[in-house]
């Protein structure tokens, strides 16, 4: 289906931005709000960046781009929606893949206890060093403890936490 076409269906208006985002994201790997206004800039001309947030919402809520937010990074957009895969993310440089769901079905993973939720997606991100960013010589990679300045004996901060990574702005 056609750009136009979707965002008809989605029951939104066909726009010169909204067309220049879709073509943003898909052409992006995962890009934030500002990139994606660059680009958009360069393709039409002038567009404010509140235009930009405006129908990046619009555009997520009617399910035509989907949002992630990997701890620590403003949000970013992708054009693949309607499926059920995960994202893996570069500790160093903030680069993100696609991963595909571990078992082929929403929602991938069972927890442990549902809480009394009827569940029907799982959100995943894991975290790695993209093969750009990984040591030379297969070097082995320090663990994260080293990376995050991590005192073993304190257990309130361990390296997995985003906070204790500075990976946030908490």
């Amino acid at each position: 289906m056609s750009d136009v076409a979707s965002l008809r269906e989605a029951g939104l208006r066909v726009t010169s931005a909204r067309l220049a985002i879709l073509e943003a994201v898909r052409s992006g790997n995962h890009p934030g709000a500002e990139e994606i206004a660059r680009a958009v800039r360069q393709r039409i001309g002038q567009v404010s960046a509140q235009a930009v947030y405006e129908a990046l919402g619009a555009l997520t809520r009617a399910g035509l781009l989907r949002r992630i937010e990997p701890a620590g990074s403003p949000a970013r957009y992708e054009g693949r929606v309607g499926d059920n895969h995960h994202h893996i993310v570069c500790r160093q440089c903030g680069r993100i893949a696609d991963v595909e769901c571990a078992v082929g079905h929403a929602p991938c993973l069972e927890p442990a206890a549902s809480a009394g939720f009827s569940i029907d997606e799982a959100e995943v991100t894991f975290w790695g060093r993209c093969p750009d960013c990984q040591p030379a010589g297969n070097a082995p990679l320090p663990d994260d403890a080293q990376l995050a300045g991590h005192d073993p004996a304190d257990p309130a901060r361990t390296p997995a936490d985003p906070v204790a990574r500075g990976l946030t702005g908490g």
